[in-house]
């Protein structure tokens, strides 16, 4: 359970507020007054905007970041939204994800072109912001999206690659589940098949969670994709993801 703002410091608080500082942990994060970081962050926003972001502060933390993006994506010009992007408060480059989620009508693709930078964050949270903004747009194309995903699997960088992952869990965090993924995961199994002897523990985590929500209404599927994989090497890292996938379902590899 996150901490409440009487309990976190209240210098530390302040500077969260002010966009001085990024969050240290999710507490932190959740913690913010969207309301006080806009005026610190935009002092000439007109009343209206002010009006939407309070309104938007009484809600669950994922509307509220939705709905604050949309009021922005409405108002600002952007060389603004380019400012915003690069702020140092994690928070303000969140609002900026759910910014061009709003603004892109174009498909998946052009939206992950858009996102990407956000995907590669050096802070957790823009990290999970990201791909909760871009979920909608890329289950509305399901297939262009995993066929997308496919391709940034193979990403340098941990981070994005993780992200391929992440976005598309069937039952995510604080997202909305898909129905689709639960009843048919094996229509994710371009991207998960490139990453299930990803050597980094974070992508791993992702895939395993991907695999585990999966499990909760296919445990079928779940245990033959990790038998397959047990069974096609015999790498550590995919002796974890198996590990990790399957904690919630009685299994025991098929390979002796």
């Amino acid at each position: 359970m996150a901490r409440s703002r009487t309990e976190i410091d209240a210098v530390r608080l302040a500077s969260l507020n002010a966009g001085t500082s990024s969050s240290r942990t999710l507490s932190e994060a959740l913690a913010i007054d969207h309301t006080v970081l806009l005026r610190a962050v935009l002092p000439d926003a007109g009343g209206r905007l002010r009006v939407e972001v309070a309104e938007a502060q009484e809600r669950g933390i994922l509307k509220r970041m939705t709905l604050i993006g949309a009021a922005l994506a409405d108002r600002l010009a952007e060389e603004e939204v380019g400012r915003l992007a690069d702020h140092p408060s994690d928070t303000v480059r969140g609002w900026i994800c759910f910014l061009i989620a709003a603004r892109t009508a174009a498909g998946p693709a052009v939206l992950l072109d858009r996102l990407r930078r956000f995907a590669d964050d050096e802070h957790f949270t823009v990290r999970e912001w990201v791909w909760m903004a871009a979920r909608s747009t890329l289950v509305s194309d399901l297939d262009t999206s995993i066929d997308l995903l496919t391709g940034w699997t193979n990403d340098p960088s941990e981070r994005v690659r993780r992200f391929t992952s992440e976005a598309l869990r069937p039952r995510g965090v604080w997202a909305a589940h898909i129905t689709v993924l639960k009843k048919q995961p094996e229509r994710g199994e371009p991207i998960l098949h490139p990453l299930r002897a990803d050597p980094s523990r974070y992508v791993q985590d992702s895939v395993a969670n991907w695999i585990n929500d999966a499990a909760k209404t296919r445990p079928d599927w779940a245990i033959k994709l990790c038998d397959r994989w047990v069974d096609e090497n015999d790498d550590a890292a995919t002796a974890r993801i198996v590990k990790r996938a399957l904690r919630s379902v009685n299994y025991s590899p098929a390979r002796p």
